[in-house]
């Protein structure tokens, strides 16, 4: 019996009702994995999607052996989504990359090519001077807000978790596959403040993480998240993860 070849790359995309755009970026992110000269695969986590989620993704993932689509019943956070991708995944190297592309799937060659260098975790820095912003201007005061907000929240864990990572919310991120699958068999936090807790283990386990520029585009609807209560949320995350993991 012939042994299947693990894939040499995993993407994972979380989704929670992202019927009005999740077409487009997965036709988007077929076509880069289908012009990548190794095996790769697709994983879409939908997080208890409301609309028409679900059966758009099962539409658009009509290649057979490249795309999977995991149903989690009701939602229960981007984290917990993420966790559930990752610990499905079979690639020697795993990335995990936000449903609206505001990243384009190019620059996930940016993350691989650190981790081939020698990293063990590759993160989009969206601070970096290298980095790039496009964005529509009916956009630029929620954007804005959302980018102070973030740098806030980023000082914030830094003080509490003493992790020096300049930007831990940017939503792509790349691992090693034996990393990933060992950090997010770890991981407890089911809300958007699981990366704290991802690069928090890391840190505490020496590994090599590089962060890396990027450009990044912002073209869609303003998210309907509550930043104050997701703060909040945040913040009492940050301490249940200084207490489970410690500090150094």
């Amino acid at each position: 019996m012939t042994e299947i070849e693990s894939p040499a790359l995993s993407i994972i995309v979380p989704t929670f009702n992202s019927g009005a755009f999740i077409a487009a970026s997965l036709r988007e992110l077929l076509a880069y994995l289908v012009a990548r000269p190794a095996r790769s695969e697709l994983i879409v986590v939908d997080d208890g999607s409301q609309d028409a989620t679900c059966e758009i993704v099962e539409r658009e993932l009509v290649r057979p052996g490249l795309g999977q689509l995991l149903r989690i019943p009701e939602n229960r956070g981007k984290g917990y989504a993420v966790r559930r991708g990752v610990l499905a995944a079979a690639g020697e190297r795993i990335v995990f990359i936000d449903a609206d592309l505001a990243y384009a799937p190019s620059q996930i060659d940016r993350l691989v090519a650190a981790l081939a260098a020698g990293a063990d975790v590759a993160i989009a820095d969206r601070t970096s001077p290298d980095s790039r912003f496009t964005l529509s201007p009916g956009f630029f005061g929620y954007l804005f807000t959302r980018h102070l907000s973030s740098r806030l929240f980023n000082r914030v864990n830094r003080a509490v978790l003493r992790i020096p990572y300049r930007d831990t919310q940017a939503g792509l991120k790349a691992f090693r596959g034996e990393v990933a699958r060992s950090l997010f068999a770890r991981v407890k936090l089911d809300g958007f403040a699981f990366d704290v807790e991802v690069l928090t283990l890391a840190h505490r386990q020496g590994l090599c993480v590089a962060e890396v520029p990027v450009a990044f585009h912002y073209f869609s609807e303003p998210s309907s998240v509550d930043l104050a209560r997701a703060g909040w949320q945040s913040l009492r995350d940050l301490i249940a993860v200084r207490r489970r993991v410690g500090r150094s």
